[in-house]
């Protein structure tokens, strides 16, 4: 009889460690994944306004490379991943197998950079410094986030980057006719 309650007692006790040990599994496999991801456009900037920053009068530029570059805080690269733009002009850079060494010091906002790096347009490929798109354009927090049961999105920008055309003619003067 004791030997039946004793076999009976470790059973169960088997049972309930089983049960407790699938839950904690379940639970870790529904954790909540966190992406970081970076978002911006890019434009091919007017020739009238060539040597500013303006972007007024520019065309996005479809199919246009640009670069996220993150480092650490020993200045070493830690990730690099190029992305193309869409046909709006517009890049959506999800940072898959970023991760932060160092929660302050390696965060997106003081790590990342993103630069041009070609365009597709003959006519409009070389780089224009706009928003610091030829050094790296620092991200911004711009309190952006997509959630989903499972996932959230943290959603940085930067830019806008804008490439320059190599050639533009220059504008017409207006003479005036001598009195």
């Amino acid at each position: 009889m004791a030997n039946s309650r004793l076999t009976t007692t470790l059973v169960s006790f088997l049972v309930l460690s089983l049960a407790v040990s699938s839950i904690t599994a379940q639970e870790k496999l529904a954790e909540k994944q966190v992406d970081v991801v970076v978002e911006g456009v890019v434009y091919c900037q007017s020739c009238d306004l060539y040597g500013t920053w303006s972007l007024t009068g520019a065309k996005p530029i479809e199919a246009a490379t640009v670069s996220v570059i993150c480092k650490d805080h020993r200045n070493r690269v830690r990730f690099y991943k190029a992305f193309h733009t869409d046909n709006n002009g517009y890049f959506y850079a999800q940072l898959l197998g970023f991760k932060m060494s160092h929660a302050l010091l390696d965060h997106p906002l003081h790590s990342c950079r993103v630069k041009l790096v070609s365009s597709p347009l003959e006519n409009c490929n070389l780089f224009s410094n706009i928003d610091y798109g030829l050094y790296g354009a620092p991200l911004r927090y711009e309190d952006k986030k997509l959630v989903g049961k499972n996932y959230e999105a943290v959603i940085y920008a930067a830019g806008p980057l804008a490439f320059r055309p190599a050639h533009c003619t220059p504008k017409e003067q207006s003479i005036k006719p001598e009195d």
